[in-house]
């Protein structure tokens, strides 16, 4: 049946582009994922960075399970309980500041496009300020603002937006005495060249807190704070796209807290669903009434399902009572000094940053030059995956090398051990390889 079935995969599934496997995959569970041959993988990229709890948790299966008791679709106008109750602990429990009002939806992309309609309809505004390597999904609106993704061919992208150089501490588009200073240069030129072509109808400055697409990037707190203030001042609302950074991935419940910067919407997707399609949308009282007042509308088949509601309570309950949050720093520190470990072994790992479970790690043909390691990473990568181990590689020309490692926050320190070992392993044949190669 697997073959038949691998087979009728080329004739009838659309290729949608990214990492492609040999064999198709049965089952998951916790840090595990198996394939259609029966052969088991460390999952360190937590599936698409979304089993925040690891694969199959038991409580999402209990979740999914009374939500069958229930309900797992209603018409969208019937408000579920569940929909109420996860509002309640978020506002609660999670989110910081005035952020207080949400809804839920499905996909990060759809969560985007409801932030910038709210951004838009309060400012009656429509010029965006975004990071450059942002991803903020593929959808009309949010593919307009992700500067990390394919952007040809698709016709013509929503107008008024404009990019903010990413701070890059590692490779700074201007040189300064700090990372803080190269980052702090990058905006005020940005924000310079945005106020000589803006029209007046500034609408939001949208960011990843960690530019994750974009080789996992921390910014400097000030950084984030004077995107705060350049909001302000030009009567924007601050949006942070925390798909992959909240509810505890970076070591706090939202990189919002990490960072001191309260933003006016915040998005939330991966993260909250463990694994199935739910996103939220949360912002002020002030900023909702404004707009309700103006009859803001995202009205779709899927808004307030009671299914998803019911697992994301499940995701949160779980983080909260095994204190994932704490975890994710405690193994977070371990994950990175074994990175170190290896950096001590190997002068092609040029660069080890993140936060929490979220870490980026670079490679480079030497730490003198900089110069990306295309065809060390590709094939290292390969080499991982025939030992066990799945990991997620950014490897845009201009991006760099980049391993972008996020294991569920359950994942275990022999399971890191085990990583660390088919790493070292895979990186060293590699390198072996590409030298014989180059000898030849």
């Amino acid at each position: 049946m697997s073959e038949a079935l691998k087979q009728a995969a080329k004739e009838v599934l659309v290729r949608y582009g990214g990492d492609s496997f040999p064999n198709l995959f049965t089952s998951a569970k916790g840090t595990i994922v198996t394939d259609s041959e029966g052969r088991e993988y460390l999952d360190f990229t937590s599936g698409q960075m979304c089993a925040t709890i690891g694969h199959n948790h038991s409580a999402i299966v209990e979740a999914v399970n009374r939500a069958g008791q229930k309900a797992f679709h209603l018409f969208s106008g019937m408000i579920p309980e569940v929909v109420v109750e996860l509002a309640q602990v978020l506002a609660c429990d999670w989110l910081p500041g005035d952020l207080k009002r949400s809804i839920f939806i499905n996909t990060g992309s759809e969560a985007t496009e409801v932030a910038l309609r709210m951004a838009k309809m309060y400012t009656d505004g429509y010029e965006v300020l975004v990071l450059g390597g942002s991803w903020h999904g593929v959808t009309g609106g949010a593919a307009s603002v992700s500067m990390a993704s394919d952007r040809k061919s698709y016709g013509v992208p929503t107008p008024g937006v404009f990019v903010i150089p990413e701070p890059n501490a590692y490779r700074p588009y201007i040189p300064a005495a700090t990372e803080e200073e190269a980052a702090l240069a990058n905006l005020n030129l940005a924000l310079k060249m945005f106020d000589m072509q803006s029209t007046g109808r500034g609408a939001a400055i949208i960011a990843e807190p960690i530019i994750s697409a974009g080789g996992v990037l921390v910014p400097p707190k000030a950084f984030m704070q004077a995107l705060r203030k350049a909001a302000d001042d030009r009567g924007m609302l601050l949006i942070f796209d925390e798909a992959q950074t909240a509810f505890g991935r970076v070591g706090t419940k939202t990189a919002s807290e990490y960072f001191g910067v309260v933003p006016d919407i915040m998005t939330m997707s991966k993260t909250l669903g463990g694994g199935l399609p739910l996103a939220a949308v949360s912002t002020t009282a002030k900023i909702e009434d404004a707009i309700h007042a103006k009859h803001f509308t995202y009205y779709t088949s899927h808004v307030s399902d009671p299914l998803t509601a019911e697992v994301g309570l499940a995701v949160l309950r779980v983080i909260a009572e095994e204190h994932l949050v704490a975890r994710a720093n405690t193994m977070g520190s371990y994950l990175r000094g074994r990175f170190e470990e290896l950096q001590q072994k190997y002068e092609q790992i040029g660069d080890i940053r993140g936060l929490g479970l979220l870490l980026g790690v670079e490679l480079v043909k030497d730490r003198n030059s900089r110069a990306a390691a295309h065809e060390l990473g590709a094939l290292t990568t390969r080499k991982c995956f025939e030992y066990g181990l799945s990991m997620n590689i950014r490897r845009r020309p201009e991006r760099g090398s980049v391993w972008r490692i996020a294991p569920p926050l359950t994942v275990s320190t022999d399971e890191v051990d085990r990583a660390i070992a088919i790493l070292d392993r895979s990186l060293k044949e590699s390198l072996d390889e590409l030298a014989r190669k180059k000898a030849a």
